[in-house]
């Protein structure tokens, strides 16, 4: 028996629902709210399946994504996207991997609803501006001119080098370990003098409420957690398609991804709001 188009398709349209919403449960929303529209539609009808359900989840995806900011206008400090546990399979599609990276999809945060579609159906999922318009209601002229501008909006705000997955393990590895053991001078040594650590809390769990700038003070700030918490603990992990690291504060995880430049991290996202963890044991299953 044939699988049903939706569910041969639902690892891709996850991705596109995640890449949009930058939350897994938000994701799974909305591809509930999009079975059940499938459910209702005339399957003779429609002649490429993956495109019609791509454009069904974006479109539901626009919704949320418009209902959602206002309530992350009010959210208690810094928002992050809810971070995945990824196979370091995922690493091997470079723009895969780069454009579902915590770091991506953080500055993905900046653009407008309809800039964020148009973005990612056409950089990531690479689609005919011809179907892009058609399914964020715009003529394909415009849709070109809101990817452009998306283009340049992103371009501007994401990391300036890309680094091997190799270094990115080492440097990772290394931060981990100093970590681990809260040694000043060892952290100093793998942090970029301008790095930024922006946590999220989420006003349930303690959290800087705005981003730390520079070595001087993230150091510190890190290296005393480590050590006034017991049972602090660091492993190595893959996290949307990097190397990265959980941590244990008393048996309670956070999830920690790191921007590598030039061998030098520039820049830290430390998720420790609870219910932005429930991903961190079972792999997610991406794809475009």
């Amino acid at each position: 028996m044939t699988a049903d188009p939706f569910v041969a398709h639902r690892s891709l349209l996850f991705t596109v629902a995640y890449e949009m919403l930058g939350s897994a449960a938000d994701a799974e929303d909305v591809l509930q709210e999009s079975w059940l529209r499938w459910d209702g539609v005339d399957r003779a009808q429609v002649r490429d399946p993956r495109a019609y359900l791509v454009r069904i989840v974006t479109r539901q995806a626009l919704n949320r994504l418009r209902t959602l900011s206002r309530s992350r206008e009010e959210y208690v400090g810094e928002w992050l996207p809810e971070p995945l546990l990824t196979s370091p399979d995922i690493a091997e599609d470079v723009e895969l991997a780069e454009s579902v990276s915590i770091a991506m999809l953080t500055v993905l945060e900046t653009l407008g609803p309809t800039e964020r579609a148009v973005f990612v159906l056409r950089e990531v999922f690479e689609m005919p501006y011809g179907e892009i318009a058609a399914t964020v209601g715009k003529s394909p002229a415009a849709a070109r001119q809101i990817a452009r501008r998306a283009r340049e909006h992103v371009a501007a705000r994401r990391p300036r080098v890309r680094v091997s997955r190799s270094e990115q393990q080492e440097v990772v590895g290394r931060f981990l370990a100093a970590l681990r053991t809260g040694h000043l001078q060892e952290l100093m040594e793998v942090m970029a003098p301008d790095v930024v650590m922006i946590a999220d809390g989420g006003g349930v769990v303690a959290a800087a409420l705005a981003p730390v700038l520079g070595a001087a003070l993230v150091v510190p700030l890190l290296a005393r957690a480590s050590q006034v918490v017991a049972g602090f603990d660091t492993t190595g992990v893959w996290l949307n398609g990097e190397p990265a690291g959980r941590l244990e504060f008393d048996g309670e995880p956070s999830a920690v991804s790191v921007v590598v430049e030039d061998g030098l991290i520039t820049r830290i996202y430390v998720v420790r709001n609870p219910s932005k963890l429930t991903r961190l044991d079972d792999p997610a299953e991406l794809a475009r």
